[in-house]
């Protein structure tokens, strides 16, 4: 039985634990090969066991987001070997450390601006053209519901992801005339290292797993989405569009 992403290609960023290595599993299950990359190759390497598990393939990029030129040979690469890039999952992401923002520290300041926007930015523009080729390119990149709210010490985290839902609005709006879809996904309290780290006394069993948000993120990823230009609130269960009322 063929799989449905069977030829397709596609690339999930941070890919080495928590949300990112579920969706790639996800996606891998349903037939893409999957290109991950990440910074820990040792989780790059399970993920690979878990992918030949399942029958599929994938092929492993340790990579920091933050190195454009390797983003740069990496959308080279993928355009030699296959002419085209289907699915992007963009979930790579830094959480800063919790302060006042009067207590900010500069460093925290412009790694999560490096990572959360700038990279993204980046990832953007260089797998464009890539996504384009596809006959049915898909684009889902990570966001957060902090970007609604204004919670105290979360500052940068806040201004970062709100960056980066800006970044994908206007991205969403440029395409939106072509078979491209563009979307975010906001997973609310998973189970993850990141949430760990930010509620250091949390059980992490109470909350929800990493596989139920990703096998969401695969749906955005199938061929025959049509939304484009909006945000699924996983806790919700529900699509929320960027525009205003008329």
């Amino acid at each position: 039985m063929t799989k449905p992403l069977s030829d397709r290609i596609a690339l999930v960023t941070g890919a080495s634990r928590g949300i990112g290595y579920a969706t790639a599993l996800a996606l891998a299950k349903r037939g893409a090969h999957i290109i991950a990359t990440a910074r820990t190759t040792g989780g790059l390497e399970e993920l690979d066991d878990a992918i030949r598990a399942e029958g599929s393939s994938a092929t492993l990029v340790p990579l920091d987001i933050k190195d454009t030129p390797g983003l740069v040979r990496l959308g080279e690469a993928i355009s030699e070997r296959y002419g085209k890039l289907d699915i992007m999952v963009g979930n790579a992401g830094r959480l800063s450390t919790p302060t006042l923002l009067t207590q900010t520290e500069q460093k925290d300041w412009e790694e999560g601006f490096a990572i959360n926007v700038t990279a993204n930015l980046h990832l953007i523009r260089i797998m464009d053209p890539l996504l384009r080729a596809s006959d049915a390119g898909r684009a889902v990149f990570i966001s957060s519901g902090v970007t609604a709210l204004a919670h105290p010490y979360w500052g940068i985290y806040t201004m970062t992801k709100s960056a980066l839902d800006a970044i994908v609005r206007t991205y969403a709006a440029e395409t939106e005339t072509t078979p491209l879809r563009v979307n975010l996904f906001t997973p609310g309290r998973v189970g993850t290292r990141m949430l760990a780290t930010a509620f250091p006394g949390l059980d992490l069993a109470t909350v929800e797993q990493p596989e139920g948000p990703a096998e969401k993120i695969a749906d955005m990823c199938m061929p025959d989405v049509t939304a484009t230009g909006k945000v699924y609130a996983y806790p919700k269960r529900a699509w929320l569009s960027f525009q205003p009322p008329a």
